[in-house]
């Protein structure tokens, strides 16, 4: 796929600025990249004009995958919402927040979150047929990382009932905040009570075969490594040394 080639900071309008603890906006690229990279679900945004009514808003979870100045987003031929949105140049919002600790103060007004937020704001792009194949190959692998090599091609019928969009990361708005709760000595609080941050962390389960799958079928590379962070060649070496 071609891609435009990433830049350092996000570019900053008038309209995107962060009003509201405005120290907590992010312009660092590296850090949106961490955040996109880093999530599998985002939320898309769109409003859609209908005859008998006015416009109503739709917000739909998608997965996704960034790909350099992009991020493109898996839908369905009938899944209609997106794609009409996208021939119709309307505007959208994709936004993608990942949770990174509850923050416990010593009073219940002053606790907060530790979070990464960022907005995407533009015209989804459908992704042209000469590009498809390597679109859904970049999402299935961000999704499900070394899968697409363990099972069948995509069939002629699957393509064509898929659809891929883009949307381009030139208007984006970032928020993140940090560090524990915000406290001083002398505050006139009960330091006895106790303040400070509880962090959350993602894991993956053991895997659950499906009901069809044989009894003692071996996992296979792409599942042993998203379920134990290595893959099987790196767990054999391990077995290996430690034996």
């Amino acid at each position: 796929m071609t891609t435009t080639q990433p830049t350092q900071t996000m570019p900053l309008g008038s309209d995107r600025r962060i009003r509201r603890l405005a120290d907590r906006q992010v312009t660092d690229r590296a850090a949106l990249y961490a955040l996109l990279d880093e999530e599998l679900v985002g939320h898309l945004a769109v409003t859609i004009a209908r005859e008998s009514a006015s416009a109503a808003p739709i917000v739909v979870p998608m997965g996704y995958a960034r790909v350099g100045d992009q991020v493109l987003l898996h839908g369905s031929t009938g899944g209609g919402f997106a794609l009409r949105a996208a021939s119709a140049r309307s505007t959208v919002a994709f936004a993608v927040t990942a949770l990174d600790g509850l923050v416990y103060a010593r009073s219940l007004f002053d606790s907060s979150m530790n979070y990464r937020s960022a907005v995407v704001h533009g015209v989804l792009e459908p992704v042209p047929d000469d590009e498809a194949d390597a679109a859904l190959l970049a999402l299935s692998e961000r999704l499900m990382p070394g899968r697409p090599a363990e099972v069948r091609a995509t069939v002629r019928k699957e393509t064509a009932a898929t659809r891929v969009l883009r949307l381009a990361l030139d208007d984006v708005v970032m928020k993140a905040r940090s560090g524990g709760p915000s406290e001083a000595s002398g505050d006139g609080e009960d330091p006895t009570v106790w303040a400070g941050v509880v962090p959350l962390r993602r894991a993956f389960g053991a895997p659950v075969p499906s009901v069809l799958t044989p009894a003692g079928t071996p996992l296979p590379d792409s599942v042993l490594a998203l379920a134990t962070g290595s893959s099987r060649s790196e767990t054999i070496e391990a077995v290996k040394g430690g034996a």
